[in-house]
């Protein structure tokens, strides 16, 4: 992942139809430059899902997949996304036919103190 500030100084130049793109597009503060990255990211024909806010239609206009979360205080934001966010990453491994329950190496271990 990269910051929406970072997209311009080497991540643009990935993006095609073959390269999707996950933008969190939730908090406020950040939601104005978060609109013209997706729109960069359009113009070269990179495929988008969009998180955004339940309600919010800043990009009702913007050809693009949704996915809402509820919407909630800028500071507890957060919260939702990452839920959202670890069940995209489910449904994804899952689809992919990923062992979810034993990803490949992972080492469990155990610290005693």
């Amino acid at each position: 992942g990269y910051a929406a500030g970072e997209l311009k100084h080497g991540p643009i130049a990935l993006l095609d139809k073959n390269f999707p793109v996950f933008a969190i597009a939730t908090r406020a503060g950040t939601l104005e430059k978060m609109v013209s990255n997706i729109q960069e990211v359009i113009a070269r024909d990179a495929p988008v899902l969009a998180l955004i806010s339940d309600g919010d239609r800043t990009l009702a206009d913007v050809e693009l997949d949704r996915t809402e979360v509820p919407a909630v205080s800028e500071f507890l934001s957060p919260i939702p996304n990452v839920v959202a966010l670890q069940l995209f990453a489910y449904f994804v491994a899952t689809e992919r036919g990923c062992n979810v329950d034993q990803p490949r190496n992972l080492a469990k271990s155990v610290t005693v103190e």
